[in-house]
């Protein structure tokens, strides 16, 4: 056996003696670029959202008006088209935008598959058949665009006029070195105009889903105390289910499976959540934004925050597998929704340089007439007038990150999404009702008289489960 250690130590210093080498021979001979992608400005840096594009808006016709309208302006029919000179068009073909039949239909490019209508001068393929309503104009040369690349939630379009004035304008401004790595990988490079068509609509999604496998609050076995146990060990005193059941049965003397903890912590999340999102917390005009990892299903999955930053609240959380615009809209939704009076320009929301920020302002201001001024704090140190003048801001989420952390680090990861859901719904209940802060001599952040009357912490839970049902009912009865 010492033979065989021997034998694998030889093996294993060998392996690093060759390791050192091959280093030492990359760092000597072969010449690494001189930027450094980790630097925060290097990634922050390569989405821009350019300015919105001319958008023109096609109405669908119809050709027996069109020809009526050619009649009566130029005093003669329109004369169907004469198949004889061309390629003829398919008898069971019409024009897409006026449903003009085939005799009105003429072959555009030579048999390429272009075909025009002559009623209404509309170009199309004869095989997509595809008309457009809305076309998108470039804002500086007024150039059609046209559509490069199909995403999950977005289409971009991009415009290839080589005398467009965006596009010269970015071109003059490359050095002589960039201009060369621009014509070997011009890809690199974001020169003409671009802009993301969104196919998703982020303004009707549901925020206020429940989450799954919640049973009732018929307690047949256990008292509602052993809920509001179940809930301050597990959430107050961050103990896993397996623990808060053995907790349970070993000081308490209440044999409880672990499962069934679960199942509390599913109901009691689906009930509280309704009550977290709706309620009224007075927000002020700084909202301060980030996100943070998790693991969901051994798969890195992001958390995103958006709190007041002068009351600290939280006012808007989304659990996400991606780190896309979708969840980030959503969880703006939910804090932009506490607003009774959207405060529009008044509104400071400061994140940091994650280009996703600018696209979810375009976007609310585009589809949900809210403008608000956003502020990217970006890397760690006050390199920049803003950063130094936002930084206290920036540092308050991440303060939220770390807490949060505490609370997440006993689960090693979610196991699904779900559960994921019903441990940050009940955290954002716990840290926005019930959590002392010491910043606010030991009060909690949002002061609810009901809770403040009671002392035993199982007894709030309780009281808030019950303040979110009589809201549930509320709700309900203004539908």
């Amino acid at each position: 056996m010492s033979t065989i250690i021997r034998q694998l130590l030889t093996i294993n210093q060998l392996l690093i003696s060759c390791i050192s080498q091959l280093l030492f021979f990359i760092h000597q001979y072969i010449k690494l670029p001189d930027d450094d992608l980790n630097e925060p400005a290097a990634y922050y840096n390569s989405i821009t959202v350019d300015k919105k594009p001319i958008i023109i808006v096609d109405k669908k016709l119809n050709y027996k008006t069109l020809l009526k309208e050619h009649k009566a302006l130029k005093k003669k029919l329109l004369k169907p088209v004469n198949h004889n000179k061309g390629k003829p068009v398919a008898k069971n073909q019409t024009c897409p935008r006026c449903d003009a039949p085939h005799k009105y239909l003429y072959d555009n490019n030579g048999g390429r598959g272009q075909i025009k209508c002559k009623v209404c001068s509309f170009p199309f393929n004869s095989v997509k058949r595809i008309f457009n309503a809305i076309t998108y104009r470039c804002p500086y040369c007024n150039s059609k665009l046209t559509k490069c690349k199909e995403r999950t939630d977005f289409n971009v379009h991009v415009c290839e006029n080589k005398k467009c004035a965006f596009y010269l304008t970015n071109k003059k401004a490359l050095t002589p070195d960039e201009f060369e790595i621009y014509k070997a990988h011009s890809e690199r490079f974001k020169l003409r105009y671009r802009y993301r068509e969104f196919t998703t609509n982020f303004f009707k999604m549901d925020l206020l889903s429940l989450p799954k496998n919640a049973c009732n609050l018929n307690f047949r076995k256990f008292s509602p105390h052993i809920l509001g146990l179940v809930l301050t060990y597990s959430v107050n005193c961050n103990l896993s289910s397996r623990n808060t059941a053995k907790a349970l049965r070993e000081i308490h003397g209440v044999s409880i499976s672990h499962t069934h903890v679960r199942n509390y912590a599913n109901t009691a999340a689906s009930v509280i959540k309704c009550f977290v999102d709706t309620y009224d917390y007075k927000p002020s005009k700084h909202l301060v934004a980030d996100e943070t990892y998790v693991k969901i299903k051994g798969v890195k999955g992001y958390i995103w925050f958006v709190m007041d930053a002068c009351k600290k609240s939280i006012l808007g959380y989304k659990l996400s597998q991606t780190r896309s615009l979708s969840p980030c809209i959503q969880a703006m939704r939910s804090a932009f929704d506490k607003y009774t009076k959207f405060p529009q320009n008044l509104l400071k929301f400061v994140a940091d340089g994650y280009p996703v920020y600018k696209l979810a302002q375009s976007q609310f201001e585009e589809k949900d007439d809210k403008v608000f001024d956003l502020v990217q704090v970006i890397g760690l140190t006050n390199e920049d007038p803003v950063s130094e003048e936002y930084r206290w801001m920036k540092q308050i989420v991440e303060r939220l990150n770390r807490t949060f952390k505490y609370h997440y680090r006993i689960t090693t990861g979610y196991g699904t999404k779900d559960g994921g859901d019903v441990n940050l719904a009940l955290f954002v209940a716990y840290y926005n009702f019930l959590r002392p802060d010491a910043h606010n001599s030991t009060r909690t952040i949002n002061t609810i008289p009901e809770l403040d009357s009671i002392e035993l912490m199982p007894n709030k839970w309780i009281k808030l489960i019950e303040l979110s049902q009589l809201k549930i009912l509320s709700l309900q009865a203004l539908e």
